[in-house]
């Protein structure tokens, strides 16, 4: 099925634009990557990306890496583009063949994020520059660039629509919840729980939300014990059903669950349809992220409430940029050197920004912006 989005060169030179409001300064290479080549600015067509992506198993991995391989490849770098299995020891070994193969700049999108210091260690005697993509890498003084979305953002335009939903704010209530966080070896995994807690939890406290299963994190620093190992799906429809059957009896009925991303949201549907729940006025308020197209069709079925979108495409039109600014030895632009701490360095950071997408506003956000067509949504 086609996926209706474009990928086209052009996107070098328009990330900028697509930042939107973003206030952006520049941050200047000071790390043993140096330009390309060691030094001296190199030609687009002498210079090799290497591209590390965790999976093909989740839909968006295979968007973004494509999308930023063909950027590259459109403005005459070579690449090499591996996906790693959601496998460590596999990533661990692509990235080692791609410093072997002389890459100048790797673009990293890690699996985990505290496992890749040594690797880095080579990439750094090679003067080897790194983008950390959209998950920062932890532990090492060798991560020279980081681009990303606002994740404690989408958290936090999780929380806000809950709340507006269920009119929170008016002393609406109280009304079952039950909480979800992402992969505990996933660092984007903490903001997004900690934007949507931060709203959310005052309500929990108050006792206008009330977590039967008591899985309500104490606070935020707490979020990896109600984590999903690895974004699974099924991991998520099973916590979900357990939660249903051990704590929902009697007809009691959950009204709002709180998601992280759509591959959690698409497993913990599949568990609402096995315990009855059916789309209507009754259905549980159900957040997401990704706008993959499963949940964007669940969505307009009513099987999902809401999706935080981060269009991708932004993201690869920025790390392309970033990549061209290297290899010309200008100036890499960022618009955050403050928040991104990996345990040894702040990494100078590109922050995209999120978009709430809901079953009113899919066709006006995801077809009008070409990232669907309308055939690919039953339009």
């Amino acid at each position: 099925m086609s996926l209706g989005w474009k990928k086209t060169a052009t996107g070098l030179v328009t990330a900028g634009l697509l930042a939107g409001s973003l206030a952006a300064c520049s941050q200047e290479r000071d790390s043993g990557g140096g330009d390309a080549g060691g030094g001296e600015t190199a030609a687009a067509e002498d210079t090799l990306v290497g591209i590390a992506m965790p999976t093909k198993s989740l839909e968006r991995w295979n968007r973004d890496g494509t999308h930023l391989e063909e950027l590259l490849q459109g403005a005459e770098y070579e690449t090499t583009l591996q996906y790693a299995d959601n496998k460590v020891d596999q990533q661990l070994t692509q990235i080692e063949n791609m410093i072997n193969q002389g890459a100048d700049v790797l673009v990293i999108a890690p699996i985990d994020g505290t496992t890749l210091g040594p690797v880095l260690d080579q990439a750094a005697e090679q003067d080897i520059t790194v983008i950390a993509y959209d998950r920062l890498i932890n532990d090492s003084e060798h991560v020279d660039y980081y681009a990303t979305f606002d994740n404690y953002e989408v958290g936090k335009m999780q929380g806000e629509f809950i709340a507006e939903q269920l009119d929170l704010e008016g002393g609406a209530g109280p009304f079952n919840l039950e909480p979800f966080a992402g992969s505990p070896d996933d660092n984007n995994a903490k903001f997004f729980f900690s934007g949507a807690w931060d709203v959310l939890k005052p309500y929990v406290d108050g006792g206008q939300l009330v977590v039967p299963s008591n899985k309500a994190p104490a606070s935020n620093d707490d979020w990896q014990s109600i984590g999903i190992q690895g974004w699974g799906s099924d991991a998520a429809q099973s916590e979900m059903e357990n939660r249903l059957n051990s704590f929902y009896g009697g007809g009691q009925q959950v009204d709002v669950i709180l998601s992280p991303n759509d591959s959690l949201a698409l497993g913990i549907a599949q568990a609402l349809a096995g315990n009855g729940y059916a789309p209507g006025d009754e259905y549980p308020v159900l957040t997401g992220q990704d706008a993959d197209l499963a949940n964007v069709q669940n969505m307009m079925a009513g099987k999902q409430s809401m999706t935080v979108w981060k269009d991708t495409r932004t993201l690869g039109d920025q790390v392309a940029t970033m990549v061209q600014q290297i290899v010309a030895g200008e100036e890499v632009e960022v618009n955050d050197e403050e928040t991104y701490d990996n345990g040894v360095k702040v990494v100078p950071t590109y922050l995209l920004p999120p978009e709430v997408v809901t079953p009113d506003t899919v066709e006006s956000a995801l077809v009008e912006s070409e990232f669907y067509t309308a055939d690919d949504l039953g339009l």
